[in-house]
């Protein structure tokens, strides 16, 4: 005889099927494609380091001639090209000598004319033979003293130009301004640095204590924290360089970042080294869930999966996978874990 099942009894049988779904059946398809095998790899041993931006070079724009600065076209942070002028010098002695040049070579432009006509008017009084021929040389001779001495203050004329025109202070290469070390009105003499230049392409440098020493060398890579970049993603730069010279027990390097700015110099930042290696478990984050301050991972054991405790460790993350999270205990190798 065959029973009937009354609606209400269909639908108890159903929600108690869901919920044995929900605490541990076999898992299909979709559930297979979302499940990890946690294995051991090998990681690098990061230590974190301070490290500061700092430019490759800070070079001074320096005067060329001494005399008082009368023009300053730059401040602190602002941008320059390599050639631009930042500032102007003026020598009140130049200027005088070159108003005097100007007037001796107006003197020696007419006593030059006027050479040129006796010279012109004595030629044809000799060929007509009213004047000896050694008046023609002797005009000859007086107009080239005269053409030779306009071309001698002509030439010293350019030189205190010259002088003038070294009064303009040129960038010596593309950068930012750090520093303005005068100001208007300030007197200077030749040589005297008028502005500090921090060229482009900033570098972090690395001071890392002298026991990390063998494990440090060019071509290695390094990491900075999104955090210490204004929330940004994570960033991976290489070292370039490693100086020879411990200074205060702790060797120097340079590494390359991109994107650390090009505005702030001397800012500090937490750098991730690799210190040597050692095995780890790292798997994504989005693996881990957090219920009352502890971290869970869900964890495959025959037909069922369960959530078992771990202890989170630090975020690992690599170019193959972004959010690498460390895993310090609560699993071990060939465990399947499931992804929430």
């Amino acid at each position: 005889m065959t029973t009937r099942m009354c609606p209400l009894q269909y639908l108890a049988r159903l929600g108690l099927l869901a919920a044995w779904a929900a605490i541990g059946v076999p898992a299909g398809p979709a559930a297979a494609a979302s499940t990890l095998v946690v294995a051991q790899q090998t990681v690098a041993d990061e230590k974190a380091v301070f490290a500061t931006v700092e430019s490759i070079s800070v070079v001074p724009a320096r005067s060329r001639i001494g005399g008082t600065v009368i023009q300053l076209e730059v401040r602190e942070g602002d941008r320059v090209t390599a050639g631009q002028v930042i500032a102007a010098i003026g020598d009140e002695k130049l200027v005088l000598q070159m108003k005097s040049l100007d007037a001796q070579i107006e003197a020696l432009q007419a006593q030059a004319k006027q050479a040129q006509l006796d010279f012109t008017r004595t030629e044809g009084l000799v060929e007509r033979g009213i004047l000896p021929r050694v008046k023609l040389d002797e005009q000859r001779t007086a107009l080239n003293v005269a053409d030779n001495g306009l071309r001698a203050k002509t030439a010293e004329r350019a030189v205190i130009n010259e002088q003038l025109n070294q009064g303009q202070v040129l960038a010596p290469a593309d950068g930012r301004v750090l520093k303005r070390l005068i100001t208007l009105g300030s007197v200077v003499l030749a040589g005297d640095p008028i502005v500090t230049v921090a060229e482009q392409n900033f570098k972090l440098r690395l001071r890392v204590p002298e026991r990390h020493a063998r494990y440090l060398k060019a071509g290695d890579k390094v990491r900075v924290d999104g955090a210490e970049l204004a929330g940004e993603a994570s960033k991976r730069g290489v070292i370039d360089l490693v100086y020879p010279q411990i200074e205060e027990g702790r060797v120097i390097a340079d590494a390359t970042v991109e994107g650390l700015g090009e505005y702030f110099v001397g800012d500090r930042l937490r750098v991730w080294i690799a210190g040597g290696t050692r095995p780890a478990f790292v798997i994504p984050s989005s693996y881990v869930t957090t219920r009352f301050g502890i971290d869970y991972v869900r964890l495959r054991k025959g037909d069922q999966t369960i959530d078992v405790p771990v202890q989170r460790g630090r975020d690992m993350p690599t170019p193959s996978l972004p959010d690498g999270l460390e895993i310090l205990s609560g699993i071990q190798v060939g465990d399947q874990l499931v992804r929430p």
